[in-house]
């Protein structure tokens, strides 16, 4: 019999199975299987751990613990389990960044009052993200309180979606897609400059939803 390890699967017709038939793949010992896969997620772990800062950290240190989460992921996922794979691999990787950020600032003993997490935009169709949470201040909040009332930020998704104006949507929506400012610059036909005070308005916005005051356009 042969393994799947030893099957000649190309990108081609890896593309035509879905996340949880690549898995299975893997777990039976294919690697070209999980090479795909991880090519296919690179972007992903990246537009994820891009959204998470912390003073002193460093933004490749960041993705490398989202890669860990999305190895993980596929490690543990369970075909039988009711969510899809990428849903889990979320899942995964937001919780070992965080874990990450959480261990780093008790080895220093860093307030987390620079963590700042922006989610996937509501007004993407293809996502049942929430928009974002934003943490600014002086206050030092632990991550893990931040995703466990999360659900305490639904009407500010929607009145974020309301203030922003269409370009800081688009930029908002490229940027954690993982695009950089200068592709983002290019497919807008912006100026970089133009972009980068576009994200600034919108990282303002949040800051000032979450403190409750009122929001300036």
């Amino acid at each position: 019999m042969v393994s799947a390890n030893q099957l000649d699967f190309d990108n081609k017709s890896l593309s035509m199975l879905d996340d949880e038939g690549i898995v299975e793949l893997i777990h039976r010992g294919n690697s070209q299987a999980l090479d795909y896969l991880i090519h296919k997620y690179r972007n992903f772990v990246r537009a994820k751990a891009r959204t998470y800062f912390l003073i002193g950290a460093d933004k490749e240190d960041i993705i490398q613990e989202g890669m860990i989460g999305l190895y993980k992921a596929v490690r543990d996922y369970d075909g039988d389990k009711l969510s899809s794979f990428k849903a889990f691999a979320e899942l995964c990787v937001t919780r070992q960044i965080i874990t990450a950020i959480k261990t780093a600032t008790r080895q220093k003993h860093i307030p987390l009052n620079s963590y700042v997490s922006l989610d996937k935009p509501i007004y993407d169709e293809e996502t049942d993200r929430t928009l974002l949470d934003v943490i600014a201040g002086s206050k030092a909040i632990d991550p893990q309180e931040l995703l466990v009332n999360r659900e305490k930020y639904g009407d500010m998704e929607i009145k974020l979606s309301e203030l922003l104006s269409e370009l800081e949507k688009k930029v908002l929506h490229l940027y954690l897609d993982g695009r950089t400012y200068q592709e983002i610059s290019v497919e807008l036909k912006r100026h970089v400059k133009s972009i980068d005070n576009a994200l600034q308005r919108v990282k303002r916005k949040l800051e000032q939803l979450m403190e409750g005051s009122e929001v300036s356009q």
